[in-house]
């Protein structure tokens, strides 16, 4: 007889396993315990379930457990819950929520993907029936039930982090006006201020009410509706209030094993995904992370990770050395109309790090200009001051998000520079990009900027810039300088700086700037060959100054 391997819970971490132990051991004896109704879930498809995006329940299910014992001959047993672990006998408790039946089970090996559970903070009125967390397939039902019975025409959507704003476009569009409340100043934790600034624009532009820097203090049903008042002392009505302000791991049944707990509260696993007891691995949402780039530890509640993990698990398990290193946090979100991604550390990770970073905003048109459809790509990039190692990267726009962050994430792993991604040749036709790739271009940037070739300045610095000792020059054409410049600036076109050079004062630092960065980069080349020593172009453009300044309003 094979070893006997029982895994406590399914989704991605604990059905990939699963798939993985079978695959390399005909022999073994496998059996997977799930709470809840379903073991391996779409969780990612929930809210486009609401809005009607995905129509059928059935295309949710990733796997049922028929087709698990099916083809991997795998004992599923659904609406069972692990109530205890006793590893000093190797056994689990277990009781079958439908019958109340309590029984053990051994295991030569365990494996946890207990998830991450959402967190419902104990305020005055939670226990109201109008209030609903998304997370799982019955959550998703419950919303869509109520939604189409009782059609509710106002939402408030607390949490503005992907579930949240998912679920805020799939309400929006089941007709709902729908409000966003999130504690903190921009929406989309792991984005930097100045590029949520521009998913908030987009967000305003749907009629969707966003309230910043709030918090929820307590709830009241009434008869008709919930009242929700918030710590700024405003009170908002609606018919339905969503709940999506994170996770938590849920270690607690590992804690009372006696496994030992990272910082963050999640489990705490080596490299081989194994947990302090040599016999038991855990994977997933539950799971301590370290950061890929800095190896700190963190939780990182996302399938990609957990799927990687419960693989690595099950060959660790069969004998097959494998480490699963570490965890970038890459990841996308639709926000109605424009795509949002992100891989990597952002600014506040690398200021926690001590790390000497630059940053470059770059705005790209999708494809060729002239074929029809190209929409801007907004990239932000974080990298080494000294070696010009890529550490971050953040894009905003309407097409070829995807496939941007894919190259920049792939970037980050292989540990490449700037100078390195230039080089990179990327697939061009004018339907699908430029000569010049949105990501080459990013990097050519970047690399001007670590070569001294272009020395430049941020939008959060024009306010500290002291007009009487300085020239603010906006080098766009006239046209735009009267819809709207930084105050206190000049304007001259960049292509009359040449014959207007007697209007730049040489004893004062210059700042220039135009829409997106380029006008400016040019303006600065002809400046600095002419002698001038302090001269400096705003990165990304009065565009990403404009949006950064608006959200801050």
């Amino acid at each position: 007889m094979g070893m006997k391997v029982v895994i406590v819970g399914g989704v991605a971490g604990g059905a990939s396993a699963a798939a993985r132990l079978r695959r390399l051991n005909e022999d073994a004896e496998i059996i997977m315990f799930e709470k809840g109704e379903y073991i391996s879930f779409a969780n990612c498809g929930l809210p486009y379930y609401i809005g009607e995006v995905i129509r059928d329940k059935d295309d949710l299910l990733v796997q049922t457990p028929e087709k698990m014992k099916e083809r991997f001959n795998i004992d599923v047993r659904t609406r069972t819950e692990v109530i205890r672990i006793i590893p000093e006998r190797k056994v689990v408790e277990v009781k079958n929520i439908i019958t109340g039946e309590l029984y053990t089970e051994s295991y030569d090996k365990l494996v946890l993907s207990p998830g991450a559970e959402p967190i419902r903070p104990n305020l005055p009125g939670m226990e109201s029936s109008r209030i609903f967390t998304l997370r799982n397939i019955p959550d998703t039902f419950r919303i869509k039930d109520y939604v189409d019975k009782m059609k509710p025409e106002r939402a408030i959507v607390v949490g503005a982090g992907f579930i949240g704003l998912e679920t805020a476009e799939n309400l929006h569009m089941m007709g709902v006006k729908v409000t966003v409340v999130e504690l903190a100043d921009h929406v989309i934790g792991p984005l930097d201020f100045e590029m949520a600034a521009i998913v908030q624009q987009h967000m305003k532009s749907k009629k969707v009410e966003l309230y910043l820097k709030d918090a929820v203090k307590s709830f009241a049903e009434t008869d008709s509706d919930i009242t929700v008042e918030l710590a700024s002392g405003r009170n908002v009505k609606a018919d339905m209030v969503v709940i999506g302000i994170g996770v938590r791991p849920d270690s607690g049944l590992a804690m009372h094993a006696g496994l030992k707990l990272g910082q963050t509260g999640g489990i705490l696993t080596d490299k081989h995904m194994c947990t302090s007891n040599p016999d038991i691995y855990a994977v997933g949402d539950a799971v301590e992370v370290t950061d890929f780039i800095y190896g700190n530890p963190m939780l990182v509640p996302l399938a990609g990770p957990a799927n990687k993990q419960g693989r690595i698990a099950a060959d660790n398990i069969c004998g097959n050395h494998e480490e699963y290193r570490g965890t970038q946090g890459t990841s996308i979100v639709k926000v109605f109309d424009i795509t949002v991604a992100m891989t990597g550390n952002n600014e506040k990770s690398l200021k926690r790090n001590d790390v000497d970073y630059e940053k470059s905003f770059t705005h790209s048109p999708s494809h060729a200009g002239y074929y029809p459809g190209s929409s801007m790509i907004s990239i932000k990039l974080l990298f080494g001051k000294t070696d010009g190692k890529i550490l971050g990267a953040q894009i905003v726009g309407n097409e070829g998000v995807d496939k941007r962050i894919d190259v920049l994430a792939t970037a980050i792993r292989a540990k490449m520079t700037v100078f390195d991604v230039e080089r990179l040749e990327l697939a061009y036709a004018p339907p699908y990009s430029s000569a010049k790739d949105p990501v080459n271009m990013a990097a050519y940037v970047a690399g001007n900027i670590l070569k001294g070739d272009s020395r430049v300045f941020h939008w959060d610095e024009v306010e500290n810039i002291d007009t009487e000792k300085s020239l603010l020059l906006d080098v766009r054409t006239n046209g735009e300088y009267d819809l709207g410049t930084i105050k206190g600036a000049v304007n001259i076109p960049v292509d009359e700086l040449r014959d207007r050079l007697d209007e730049v004062p040489e004893d004062k630092d210059i700042y220039i700037f135009c829409q997106i960065g380029l006008r400016g980069y040019v303006a600065y080349r002809i400046l600095a060959q002419r002698g001038y020593a302090a001269v400096r172009n705003l990165s990304g453009g009065y565009r990403t100054y404009k949006a950064a300044v608006q959200g801050r309003s």
